[in-house]
């Protein structure tokens, strides 16, 4: 085994820096370039969410998230599991918990006090960051390039991960400019597309104006023969929130096939409508209708003027019941991807090995949200940027004690 081999790890998120960990550990020198200031942009913005790191639910329906890669990625799952990520996590001196939902946080509920330890391991294992680096591409000698200011930098590396990430939030450093630098090296790229994203619905300015910001909760979305229970806020373009996101990828594509989705709300998914019928058969005296359904059924204002805004003034007419179990909602439009969670598509399959490496690009290897692969919120983005990270960095190892053996 020669000394001195040397790995480039490009893109310091999640899954550059699992890389650039599992690399340094084994003793080969890594250096991480960023095109911004500082790494671990995106991570921290999770943070202010709590850091949802993974789920807990059976690793059969946790794989079942990925979709049309669960079978790619379910071997990547099974090598580093909900359970190894907690566990690094936790020893990186971040204890976790399971909450109500399943998913999984760090009792910090926040990113920085994880990402500086992480920091920390991986400085005193030898990793080199060179931040405000633009990766270009390579020369024609096979030397990476980069921007840095007004100049332009080149390196050498035995191996390089490229973890460059999506497309969506780009101010925080993942803007899909990869894209066409792995095309032109003939590397088959499915379209980015926006995921966990929110959509365009066409309020009255009365609703927009009252309601934006609103959240719907406890409510259950279907469309088609598929369900989600949980929250979604009204915004004033339309609609978002984690049950949204559960359904954006189909929302997308039926989008894309019809130009519009219908997506049915159920305002009260624990009552049947039989039940809901009995109750609003009740007397409502002298109350508005608004104050008979806040008093029987606990609908929120919120509720009300939905069901105003969709079934019309007549709204609260003999079939009451079914319209609170069966409320429709045109989609008419997706969030740009820029405003998007994640990225939806990436460097395909094809493209790679079983041990992610380009097929093309003999010592290349890609991870993270730059593969075609996505996932609901939830743990499951983290987890499989985390789970990928570590199978590019074991199959950079491989591959360099296979040219040095």
């Amino acid at each position: 085994m020669r000394e001195g081999r040397n790995a480039a790890v490009i893109g310091g998120g999640p899954a550059g820096l699992m890389a650039a960990e599992i690399l340094s550990a084994a003793g080969i020198g890594v250096t991480v370039y960023d095109r911004m200031p500082s790494v671990g942009r995106k991570f921290l913005m999770a943070g202010r969410g709590g850091l949802n790191l993974t789920h807990s639910e059976p690793f059969q329906g946790l794989a079942a998230r990925y979709r049309e890669a669960n079978s790619i990625l379910r071997p990547i799952l099974e090598a580093f599991p909900p359970a190894a990520l907690i566990a690094w996590a936790e020893g990186l001196g971040q204890p976790t918990f399971v909450g109500s939902s399943g998913r999984v946080f760090p009792k910090a509920m926040k990113a920085s006090p994880l990402l500086r330890a992480w920091l920390l391991r991986l400085r005193e294992q030898g990793v080199a960051f060179h931040v405000r680096h633009e990766w270009h591409g390579w020369a024609e000698d096979g030397t990476l390039c980069f921007r840095s200011g007004d100049e332009t930098v080149t390196a050498r590396a035995d191996v390089t991960v490229l973890a460059l990430g999506g497309a969506s939030w780009p101010k925080l450093g993942a803007d899909g400019g990869w894209v066409e630098v792995l095309r032109s090296h003939g590397v088959t790229i499915a379209p980015l597309q926006p995921a966990n994203s929110g959509f365009t619905v066409a309020w009255s300015e009365a609703l927009r104006e009252r309601f934006a910001g609103h959240p719907l909760k406890h409510a259950a979305f279907r469309l088609g023969g598929r369900m989600v229970r949980g929250e979604a806020t009204i915004t004033r373009y339309g609609i978002e929130g984690g049950a949204i996101y559960a359904l954006s990828a189909p929302l997308r594509e039926t989008i894309a096939k019809t130009g519009s989705a219908i997506l049915h709300v159920d305002l009260r998914p624990d009552v049947t409508e039989a039940q809901l019928a009995q109750k609003l058969s009740k007397p409502r005296g002298k109350a508005t209708v608004a104050n008979h359904l806040r008093k029987t059924l606990a609908l929120s204002p919120l509720e009300i003027n939905l069901l105003r805004e969709i079934h019309g003034a007549g709204f609260a007419d003999d079939n009451l019941a079914r319209r609170i179990k069966n409320t429709p909602l045109t989609l008419t439009g997706v969030q740009p991807l820029a405003r998007a969670i994640s990225t939806a598509g990436g460097v395909a399959f094809s493209a790679i090995d079983e041990n992610l490496m380009l097929r093309n690009k003999p010592g290349v290897f890609v991870a993270g949200e730059m593969l075609d692969w996505e996932a609901p919120t939830g743990g499951y983005l983290l987890q499989a940027c985390f789970a990928t990270g570590v199978a590019a960095a074991k199959g950079a190892r491989a591959w360099l004690d296979s040219q040095s053996s």
